[in-house]
């Protein structure tokens, strides 16, 4: 069986590599070039799938007294209020530790740690409480904002709060007593959603009550996680002061799965102080049914709208399990496949095809899915007479490129080719074949093609013919 699917491409991306740079023969000015307002609706299109999927959805977003203290919650504000309006049930979980620190080096007073842990004595958890409320004055204040002509115009956010959180004491650890430090006992999963469900935006502090009437100074990462779990939270997000996870050589982390994030702190590969206490919360958090847990940066602007609205991100990414599937593409992934063909179309370096025709040969493709959204795909055309096939739109969106998806793809067509007994590959191509070369693929000719092929070709293209032995 035949097809148009007659070329072979990798990316939706204009920017080629500087292998396909150097086969381009239009100048880049004369290239079509999307105007200031289509590229605004090209990405609030894009965003839509975002939108109805987070709203009602309950985020629990964590953050240290830093980002109170040095003026960054200002802008945090903005981001939250697009979130509330969205309809997302937002739920703060804020950090003191610099503010305590402030507090009693004021006082002349020394602050003491077992291990991360710090040991509350009485000053200290005065210090805490007191710290607790300014804070929470200064976030429902700047939560209030609704000026003209600003990102808070027209807001109306209603803050609760309340005695959530139930504590016990950690006691005594490796013979340090550590006082009224304490640990989560429980959350008052249903007071906090009563006020969620009437469109508040619920503050939770580092403190916790006993029964007994006592009040213990907790670790906010733990609160956060916690809360988290009761809630049946969506996403956990820690507004951290790192970018995220680091790799053995400093690189981003960008996605890990439960598994992974064990194995780098078994192997004690999470160096950073910040990382060793947020990393283990947001293990515990999607092993006990939070669905995705983020650890970005507090320090870049507008991050936390980069990381949920973009399949990229700006962090790291922990889930139960990995995100990506690779899987036989069905009818339902008609329109995210022409999402990654119609912009090569458009340029000219893809023969304009029908949908009618993809939904005819929607089993012949593969799609690689990232978190709901494809990011790529390829087809295998076989030429059963010929013991031969054709791969055939291989397309990775440009965020995933250099990530290896081209190759996974590949690997999918051919172990469906040998399934198929098929004992060669062939693709067509005017761009990409440095990318194939480097993949087993060789230069042949018109002449390699099965004969059908060899009638369908377009010697006008001057497509590239590469084969590759099964």
């Amino acid at each position: 069986m035949t097809t148009q699917y007659g070329e072979t491409f990798i990316s939706i991306q204009k920017k080629q590599t500087q292998a396909s740079q150097d086969a381009e023969k239009q100048p880049t000015a004369a290239r079509p070039r999307l105007s200031a307002q289509d590229r605004f609706i090209d990405w609030f299109q894009s965003v839509a799938p975002y939108i109805h999927a987070f709203r009602g959805k309950v985020f629990v977003i964590a953050f240290g007294g830093e980002v109170v203290a040095d003026g960054r919650f200002f802008h945090l504000t903005h981001d939250l209020n697009l979130l509330a309006a969205l309809g997302v049930k937002l739920v703060l979980v804020h950090g003191s530790r610099p503010q305590i620190e402030a507090k009693l080096k004021a006082q002349k007073l020394r602050s003491r740690f077992a291990g991360k842990l710090r040991i509350t004595d009485g000053p200290a958890l005065e210090a805490a409480m007191e710290v607790a409320g300014k804070l929470r004055v200064q976030i429902e204040a700047l939560l209030s904002m609704g000026l003209p002509n600003s990102p808070m115009a027209g807001a109306h956010i209603r803050v609760a709060g309340g005695n959530f959180v139930t504590a016990r004491p950690i006691g005594v650890v490796d013979g340090v007593d550590l006082m009224h430090t304490g640990e989560v006992r429980k959350i008052d999963s249903v007071a906090i959603e009563r006020r969620l469900k009437d469109d508040d935006l619920v503050v939770v502090p580092p403190l916790g009550y006993s029964p007994t009437g006592e009040v213990f100074n907790l670790a906010m990462g733990d609160v956060a996680a916690a809360t988290a779990v009761a809630l049946k939270a969506d996403k956990l997000i820690f507004l951290m002061e790192s970018a995220g996870v680091a790799g053995s050589r400093g690189e981003l982390l960008r996605e890990l799965t439960v598994r992974e994030a064990q194995g780098l702190l078994s192997k004690g590969r999470v160096q950073s102080e910040e990382m060793q206490a947020y990393l283990p919360a947001a293990v515990r958090a999607c092993e006990q049914g939070v669905g995705r847990t983020h650890l970005i940066s507090g320090h870049l602007d507008d991050s936390l709208l980069l990381e949920l609205f973009t399949h990229k991100g700006v962090g790291t990414l922990l889930t139960p399990d990995p995100i990506e599937t690779l899987r036989h593409a069905k009818i339902d992934d008609i329109g995210g496949i022409l999402r990654l063909l119609e912009p090569l179309e458009a340029e000219g370096i893809l023969v304009k095809r029908s949908r009618d025709l993809l939904e005819m040969e929607i089993d012949r493709f593969w799609v690689l899915e990232h978190d709901r959204m494809i990011i790529g795909c390829a087809g295998l055309y076989p030429f059963s007479d010929e013991r031969s096939g054709e791969l055939a739109g291989l397309a990775v969106h440009p965020d995933f490129r250099g990530r290896g998806a081209g190759e996974r793809l590949m690997a999918a067509i051919e172990k469906r080719a040998r399934g198929l007994r098929l004992k060669q590959l062939f693709v067509l191509t005017t761009r990409t074949e440095h990318w194939f070369v480097e993949r087993g693929f060789v230069e042949t000719g018109v002449s390699a093609l099965p004969q059908k092929k060899k009638e369908l070709y377009n010697y006008q293209r001057r497509s590239v013919v590469l084969t590759k032995q099964l």
